[in-house]
């Protein structure tokens, strides 16, 4: 297996990587649940994705992705995961216009998710994802390196929520365990996953 080389993303290469986050989050069972109707997920994911991207993760400059944009990993900060009021009205308009009438259901999923949320600093992984086609051959794993790396010299822990039961082993992999259950309103299940401090 190749070692990928990584890098940090900058805003040139949004619009690719919230395409390839929206291929490989099209089968997820949030997604789906958010969108459940197939050909309007296809088309609104990739504006998910560029909206979460600009206006959450980019300004905190710890998104990697490879050379050639066939995933991403998007990192938020220790004390800087919560969206707050001033975040939440900035994405309102976002918001409404990707989840329309989904929105106050959507919004109850995120205030669950945000609910289990741990309080002790922490980098959070909010986002990672890998072209379909590329899924299987460490690009995950390379992308995730940097922080985990860093996680390991500063003495911090991780967290992250996996929305794929078949993905825990693969967070496992990387020192990631489950830690609970939460259940989305008529949805899937997510698992919350914390990786200790070494």
């Amino acid at each position: 297996m190749t070692k990928t080389a990584v890098r940090k993303a900058d805003a040139a290469d949004v619009p690719a990587l919230a395409g390839a986050l929206a291929r490989a989050f099209d089968d997820d069972p949030v997604m789906a649940w958010l969108f459940p109707d197939p050909a309007r997920r296809t088309r609104t994911l990739p504006r998910f994705f560029s909206a979460h991207l600009t206006k959450i993760v980019m300004p905190h400059d710890a998104v990697y992705t490879s050379a050639d944009v066939a995933g991403g990993a998007l990192w938020e900060p220790p004390g800087k995961w919560r969206l707050g009021a001033r975040g939440q009205l900035r994405m309102l308009p976002d918001f409404i216009r990707l989840f329309g009438r989904r929105l106050p259901l959507a919004s109850r999923g995120l205030n669950l998710v945000e609910a289990s949320h741990p309080e002790e600093l922490h980098w959070y992984l909010a986002v990672l994802g890998t072209e379909p086609a590329r899924q299987g051959q460490g690009i995950g794993s390379c992308l995730m390196a940097p922080i985990l790396e860093r996680c390991d010299r500063e003495g911090l822990p991780a967290y992250l929520e996996s929305s794929k039961e078949s993905n825990i082993a693969f967070y496992g992999r990387h020192g990631f365990g489950v830690t609970g259950e939460i259940q989305l309103p008529g949805g899937p299940l997510v698992w919350p996953m914390w990786r200790p401090a070494a």
